[in-house]
């Protein structure tokens, strides 16, 4: 008997005829012989209206309040699904985060899960019994509930894996796997049988939205096996695992691109050491997070530093060095909503030289003028102005002929 943990998203549970479709999915798992534990999300669109309805009342809600709120969401959906399943003839049980104890920190609206206390769900699967979970959510060791972030009923998924020593972690949503690319830009893109933790933590952070960053990290870290399935189509999904697919790893895996971001400049500033440090720390010190950095030392004794930072994070960002900028004399500070990341992803790189190089050849035969580059073992990752991220993303999927790897011959369905 294999140990199965499931999870569904808001769209595989948007109302009651897809709760009941996701009802027979898990019968059919149960009745294999299983045992089941099933991790929901809210009902799609559920927890926006809920925020909308918290800022009617309150503009500046209080954090504890507001996870009060959204929290009452996966109640309906574990509530609904428990009695749909004993509907079918099955024992089940609901819960929330709180009742089978997700202990967290107290960091409400993106906590962390500190420890899960598994003799409940334990008991449960010893008497036969699914056990329905509600994701997203936990508490603190005050008894206050808490919520971990958007895509945090991932995280939950695959903690509730590793602390039950799970046989495998699915994530159902409304994509059928990982995807060379996003199919909505690159029609011929091609699903993934398997993709390594590496890759596909890369992947996630850089804009493939299948599964949330945060869950990858804990499955990596736990090295609990996650497929990504569709819950509207049947299929093997993807596998994400530590297990490499094939002895000679194909050289690209994947490109992701994303226009969330934005970049941040401040020019003419002394060249002496610790310059970047002050500039830096200023930004962490307001929990602003920095991705690709570059300073270029001009003649005059003076350097530019320019960094790439969340787009939502750019109006205070920028605030704070234009304060910045008188202290230190800097000539003018720069922000530029219009850019785009596009990164190339593959374990393959470790072993092959020449993807900078028709990365790079592939953009400037399109025009694709670079801004940015970072680099890692794994990635390559460019920034762009943001009108040119479809072309780009389908320039280099040619280029690196991912519509011709030994993938899945369906790439029909839309991925997140």
């Amino acid at each position: 008997m294999s140990l199965i943990v499931q999870k569904f998203g808001g769209t595989s549970v948007a109302n009651a005829e897809c709760i009941n479709a996701v009802a027979d999915m898990v019968a059919k798992t149960h009745r294999q012989g299983d045992a089941t534990v099933v991790v929901l999300s809210a009902m799609s669109g559920e927890t926006n209206r809920l925020l909308a309805l918290a800022r009617e009342v309150n503009e500046q809600a209080p954090a504890r309040e507001i996870d009060m709120l959204v929290s009452t969401g996966e109640q309906v959906t574990i509530a609904l699904l428990a009695m749909a399943l004993d509907e079918r003839g099955i024992s089940a049980r609901s819960y929330t985060g709180g009742q089978v104890n997700i202990l967290t920190d107290n960091i409400h609206g993106k906590a962390r899960i500190l420890e899960i206390d598994s003799a409940r769900i334990n008991k449960d699967l010893g008497a036969k019994r699914v056990v329905v979970v509600a994701g997203f959510q936990g508490i603190d060791r005050e008894g206050d509930i808490t919520t971990l972030g958007r895509g945090g009923s991932d995280i939950t998924a695959v903690a509730l894996a590793a602390a039950l020593k799970a046989d495998e972690c699915r994530i159902y949503t409304d994509v059928d796997g990982v995807y060379t690319a996003d199919p909505r830009i690159v029609p011929e893109a091609q699903r993934l049988e398997i993709i390594t933790f590496e890759e596909m933590l890369e992947l996630s952070s850089l804009g493939a939205k299948v599964l949330q960053t945060r869950s990858v990290e804990f499955a990596g870290k736990y090295r609990v096996p996650l497929r990504v399935l569709s819950t509207f189509k049947e299929g093997p999904g993807t596998l994400i695992s530590y297990e490499e697919p094939v002895m000679e790893q194909p050289l690209i895996s994947g490109i992701a691109g994303q226009t969330d971001d934005a970049k941040l400049t401040i020019r003419g500033i002394p060249d002496k050491p610790g310059i970047a440090h002050t500039v830096l720390a200023a930004i962490a010190d307001t929990q602003i997070n920095v991705d690709m950095i570059i300073q270029n030392v001009g003649a005059d004794g003076t350097t530019d530093l320019t960094f790439t930072l969340s787009r939502h994070d750019l109006p205070q960002a920028r605030a704070e060095l234009d304060r910045l900028a008188a202290e230190l004399g800097a000539s003018e500070v720069i922000g530029d909503e219009h850019v785009a990341k596009i990164s190339v992803v593959g374990v393959g790189m470790r072993s092959h030289s020449g993807v900078a190089s028709t990365m790079f050849k592939s953009l400037a035969a399109e025009g694709i003028n670079i801004q940015m580059i970072s680099t890692s073992e794994i990635k390559i990752s460019v920034v762009v102005e943001d009108k040119y991220l479809e072309l780009a993303i389908r320039t280099l999927h040619k280029a690196f002929g991912l519509g011709d790897t030994m993938c899945s011959e369906d790439s029909t369905t839309d991925q997140e």
